[in-house]
């Protein structure tokens, strides 16, 4: 795929104010590491850190389970064996973002997560790098407008109707979680951990889907702007 003039149709289109970046998960820390110019945390980030990174600073960062602070992040891209009985339970929400034991187990198994034990690295870099070979999902943030601009895209050939859930708090589950599972376009509100960590705007979501629906939804956009 031509992600330079992808990423140059989607800053026309929908007037991007951040970086869309490629995401890809890796079944060694070696394969990681043979990216051209990747960089490697110094400290332990969380999850939407590194997103932001990628997003915002243009960078290429790898990631192995120990890099990323507490199970939550590593849970959901599936690194290092996070989803133990202890984090299944939700109990280190309760009283924090839950009020019984009850909740913050059923969001536990509401979220879209990889399934543990196939992959030890990952890695976010700008699509237009071209560093990450045939990533695995591509991931942007825009406004609302925007958003609806590209879902209308993506629907003006093969029609389809597209349900989202909101899981609430890791809602990362519902953007990259979902897209790295189900194999489609995913959306969601961006959550507090994204807004305060990762510098996501109040006023952005986070579209993540497999890089192929890119083009169609270009495609679709380009239509509707000459009707």
């Amino acid at each position: 795929m031509d992600f330079g003039q992808i990423v140059a149709d989607l800053e026309r289109l929908l007037k991007l104010r951040s970086i869309p970046i490629g995401m890809k998960l890796y079944e060694s820390r070696q394969e990681m590491e043979q990216i051209p110019r990747v960089r490697r945390p110094s400290a332990v980030h969380a999850l939407d850190q590194i997103v932001g990174q990628a997003a915002r600073l243009g960078w290429t960062v790898g990631v192995t389970g120990e890099d990323l602070v507490g199970a939550q992040c590593r849970a959901v891209v599936g690194l290092s064996g996070a989803k133990t009985p202890a984090w299944m339970s939700g109990e280190h929400m309760v009283g924090v973002w839950f009020e019984t034991l009850e909740d913050a187990s059923a969001h536990q198994h509401a979220m879209h997560c990889v399934e543990d034990g196939q992959y030890e690295a990952l890695a976010v870099s700008p699509l237009a790098s071209g560093r990450i070979e045939e990533p695995d999902i591509a991931l942007f943030y825009a406004t609302p407008g925007a958003m609806i601009y590209f879902i209308n895209g993506l629907q003006w050939s093969g029609y389809q109707n597209f349900e989202w859930g909101v899981v609430g708090e890791s809602a990362c589950a519902d953007s990259w979680g979902r897209a790295l599972t189900k194999r489609e376009p995913s959306l969601s509100i961006p959550c507090f951990a994204e807004r305060r960590y990762g510098g996501v705007l109040d006023d952005e979501m986070l579209m993540a889907l497999p890089p192929e629906y890119l083009r169609q939804a270009i495609d679709g956009m380009n239509a509707l702007a000459g009707n």
